[in-house]
């Protein structure tokens, strides 16, 4: 048995599983490994990691897409941007009336994917009572995203129509809900036809199945003066496809590139393509349409202005306990599952949030990758020595 070190009445081990990205390239090289639990700094905090969320953004770090990688170490490092858990550890700097012993939280950061991790104490946030930790590894990300784009930058009005791509995604469920938080706002959504019947249930008035339809002549059918707001994750020729369906003061909102991926590798080919077709808007030509274009990235945001994400958050814990807004879970998986995990989003099957936990458990979905850690490279292939992790 580790030797263990105890503070309050939480033992902290000296190892702990984690999930390592060993190289940019597939599913493979994710693999789960044991890591030293690292030391705490005096101005951080140590979280027991109960749950985890997997983003698009994981997808992009995986296959080595430039400027995805929350972590600035070259592989292997841990994985994650965002859980929930138990604080565990306090450093003797840190003071903050949230920061306890033994609180439960959500978190954003980076090596958030192992059983312990060390973590900024702003960005970690308490979450309700009745909040499970599945529902809180959901929550940061996606409804922050979707929060401070519907209403921090385009501002929604009731009676306003909103297009949100990937509608049945993390952020496109979130977003959905918010919408329905304000009277008489119209919602299209673009997703595949297998998950139209749920996102009906959800309160999606149109939806289009972009495998197979055209969306912007089925939205221009519907609505030919257009919309109001549109949430663009895709990038590439979508993006003035989608701008084109702007209405007279209308807004765009890129915050995504996931034309990008593709597959299970990253294809410098399709990026290539992709960003050639991503047309420039021409700042006169926004003018005389009336329009307005902005971009949106969680983590910039968190850096420069906390303020405003607080804001958002606590918003959105209001709308949590007054029953308008719940995360959507399509699955959880334990670490060892993590190639049934990324397998399910990189396919696109989910509806809503893919969430893994330290624990072994599977629930949800349909299972459908590899999940066979047999067949996963070995982490020392890539690695000279296992100090390196």
């Amino acid at each position: 048995m580790a030797e263990s070190t105890s503070t309050s009445d939480y033992t902290i081990p000296k190892i702990c599983p984690a999930i390592f990205l060993t190289g940019s390239s597939n599913v493979n090289r994710l693999v789960v490994q044991e890591r030293t639990v690292p030391d705490l700094p005096t101005d951080k905090i140590m979280v027991e990691i109960k749950a985890c969320g997997l983003n698009f953004k994981e997808m992009m770090e995986r296959m080595g897409i430039p400027g995805t990688a929350s972590n600035k170490s070259k592989p292997p490092y841990v994985m994650g941007f965002e859980g929930s858990g138990i604080i565990v550890q306090i450093g003797s700097e840190v003071k903050s009336e949230h920061i306890k012993i033994g609180n439960r939280v959500c978190v954003v950061g980076s090596e958030v994917w192992s059983k312990y991790t060390i973590l900024d104490p702003k960005f970690c946030f308490p979450i309700p009572d009745n909040m499970t930790f599945e529902e809180a590894a959901a929550f940061p990300v996606v409804y922050l995203t979707a929060y401070m784009m519907l209403f921090q930058q385009a501002n929604l009005q009731p009676g306003m129509s909103v297009l949100i791509h990937m509608v049945a995604g993390g952020v496109g469920t979130a977003a959905v809900q918010l919408c329905r938080s304000v009277s008489d706002v119209t919602i299209f959504g673009t997703c595949s036809a297998a998950k139209h019947e749920r996102m009906k249930e959800m309160g999606v008035d149109h939806l289009i199945d972009y495998r197979t339809q055209d969306y912007a002549q089925e939205i221009k059918r519907i609505s030919p003066r257009g919309v109001d707001i549109i949430l663009e994750p895709l990038g590439g020729p979508d993006f003035k496809k989608s701008y084109d369906l702007l209405d007279q003061l209308g807004h765009i909102i890129s915050f995504g590139f996931a034309n990008a991926v593709t597959g299970d590798k990253m294809s410098y080919f399709t990026m290539a393509k992709n960003w050639l077709q991503w047309k420039n808007v021409n700042s006169m030509a926004m003018m005389q349409e009336n329009r307005t274009v902005s971009g949106y990235h969680l983590l910039y945001v968190s850096l420069s202005r906390m303020d405003k994400v607080m804001c958002a958050l606590k918003q959105l814990n209001l709308l949590y306990k007054d029953g308008k807004i719940k995360p959507l879970i399509d699955s959880v998986h334990g670490f060892s599952q993590i190639g049934t995990a990324v397998a399910r989003m990189n396919s696109r099957q989910n509806i809503g949030k893919i969430v893994i936990v330290p624990e072994e458990t599977t629930t949800g979905g349909n299972d459908e990758g590899t999940s066979d850690v047999s067949k996963w490279k070995n982490p020392e292939e890539d690695t000279p020595t296992k100090s390196r992790i």
